[in-house]
């Protein structure tokens, strides 16, 4: 069957790319246009030393000894490649057991060897890379601030701590691990958790940095006033907000976190707090927020959605939870990570930063350049359906000097919608006799149990020809979702 699919493409030339500004992101409704320029690179990564549960599976396997500092050496040289300029300790201890030289507790590391925190501190400081230290944990990951005995031996650990590195070159700051719930607003109880470890760090260190890492941002109610009041009460530097892409903490998550960046960006311009975007990049193999499943790397394509998302949104910087054991270069003499698919991520992340053609393509989609898109949900009108092996006709209107062709489809597994297997691009001046042209396989990224995303192909391996006609044919193993053919993406 051979559809028309001229309502819904643009053919490159009647629109031209536009500076970022706080005021130019699209709103849910109006597409996933976001109007900047060049997409922010992650710039940070949380380390996890502690195995805590089925989560840590690839990214600290318990085949690893992840005290190890040579592992953490090579790590840290890898991060530094990455692109990463700050570190982020998750915990520096766990059930206990220190992964520094603590006088407070036993250790998790032989006595013989150079503990892992001190390895990571010194290794970034060769590398010129910042790291944010950790005063958790007290017990484990459910620390409860509330009990007076797990907030002490914080305030205890954050006291040795600062004796131990306050002076070493690579610390830059502190990071609080209170993750509590944004959402709808942020507790009294949060506030004062945060605010009296604050005051303990900016006596013990007044000239570092103090950053925090909430979650939810998708059940926060902008509206009431008190909102901002509490994030504005906040004694910290940095609030590096979780973005919950990967946590999947709505159906269609990033349709609605582009206004939420915006309407966090004018809480921050009143505080007067660094807003920063923690992307995740994971994805689950089993079930979401499930410690019985492991994280394992989201494909490319939806985390630089998100990078962009955070991007126009008006974040300062860009951190992940995370980089190491998610995207992981084949080289790495110290393997963690999915095996092949953190590697494939690696890969697709560095091409892109690296200037790879179909990346900034994509890139350039997402920053407007093309014009407003279908957002990351199928109800959305601007998606058009087809069943398997259909083909798509766009007129082009004239006589076209013809080189390339970006394609965008829908990904949602869980909707039973995914892109093309094989697509087909064919070329006309009559409407009735086509060329083939090329021919392109595009398997699925297949860490997509319960995300969303935007897939791109981009056609561009044929010589340049004149045509007014363009067909796409395609096989498919369930419905296709496009919202749009590019013909000529320039990225002038």
């Amino acid at each position: 069957m051979i559809k028309s699919l001229c309502t819904i493409l643009l053919t490159v030339g009647l629109l031209t790319g536009c500076a970022c500004s706080n005021d130019t992101a699209v709103s849910e409704n109006s597409g996933t246009a976001v109007l900047c320029d060049k997409v922010l690179p992650i710039t940070g990564t949380f380390v996890n030393l502690a195995y805590q549960d089925v989560r840590n599976k690839y990214t600290n396997p318990v085949s690893s000894d992840m005290t190890d500092p040579l592992l953490w050496q090579a790590k840290v040289k890898e991060m530094k490649e990455f692109g990463v300029e700050y570190i982020v300790f998750m915990a520096v201890a766990n059930e206990g057991r220190a992964y520094y030289p603590s006088s407070l507790m036993p250790w998790h590391y032989p006595e013989t060897r150079t503990s892992p925190v001190d390895a990571i501190m010194d290794a970034a400081a060769d590398c010129g890379i910042k790291v944010f230290m950790s005063t958790g944990w007290a017990v484990d990951q459910d620390d409860n601030l509330r009990i007076p005995a797990i907030k002490n031996r914080q305030i205890e650990m954050m006291t040795e701590l600062a004796g131990l590195y306050k002076n070493h070159p690579a610390l830059y700051g502190w990071y609080l691990p209170v993750e509590d719930c944004l959402g709808p607003v942020l507790s009294d109880y949060a506030v004062s958790a945060v605010n009296s470890l604050s005051q303990k760090a900016r006596q013990l260190t007044p000239d570092k940095k103090i950053l925090i890492s909430p979650y939810g941002i998708f059940n926060s109610d902008f509206s009431d006033p008190r909102y901002a009041d509490q994030i504005c009460s906040l004694k910290v530097d940095i609030i590096a907000y979780q973005d919950e892409i990967g946590c999947v903490r709505e159906d269609y998550p990033l349709t609605r976190l582009r206004d939420n960046w915006k309407k966090l960006r004018a809480v921050h311009d009143r505080c007067g707090i660094e807003m920063w975007a923690n992307c995740e990049s994971f994805a689950w193999e089993g079930n979401t927020n499930d410690r019985t499943s492991a994280l394992i790397p989201a494909s490319f394509s939806r985390l630089l959605s998100q990078q962009a998302a955070a991007t126009a949104g008006g974040a300062e910087r860009i951190i992940s939870f995370m980089i190491t054991g998610i995207y992981e270069p084949s080289s790495s003499s110290y393997r963690l990570g999915q095996p092949h698919w953190s590697n494939v991520a690696y890969d697709d992340y560095m091409a892109w930063k690296s200037g790879d053609r179909y990346w900034s393509v994509v890139e350039a989609s997402l920053t407007g350049r093309y014009g407003p898109l279908a957002t990351e949900d199928f109800r959305d009108p601007r998606w058009r359906f087809y069943e398997a092996d259909e083909s798509l006709i766009h007129d082009m209107g004239e006589e076209t000097t013809l080189k390339s062709v970006l394609v965008r489809m829908l990904h949602s597994r869980k909707d039973k919608i995914l892109p093309p297997s094989l697509l087909s691009l064919y070329t006309s001046m009559d409407g009735e006799n086509y060329t083939l042209r090329q021919i392109l396989s595009c398997p699925a990224f297949p860490n997509d149990r319960h995300d969303t995303f935007v897939d791109n192909v981009y056609l561009d391996k044929f010589e340049p020809v004149s045509a007014r006609y363009v067909k796409i044919s395609f096989n498919a193993d369930s419905r296709a979702a496009f919202d749009r053919l590019v013909i000529n993406p320039d990225l002038d």
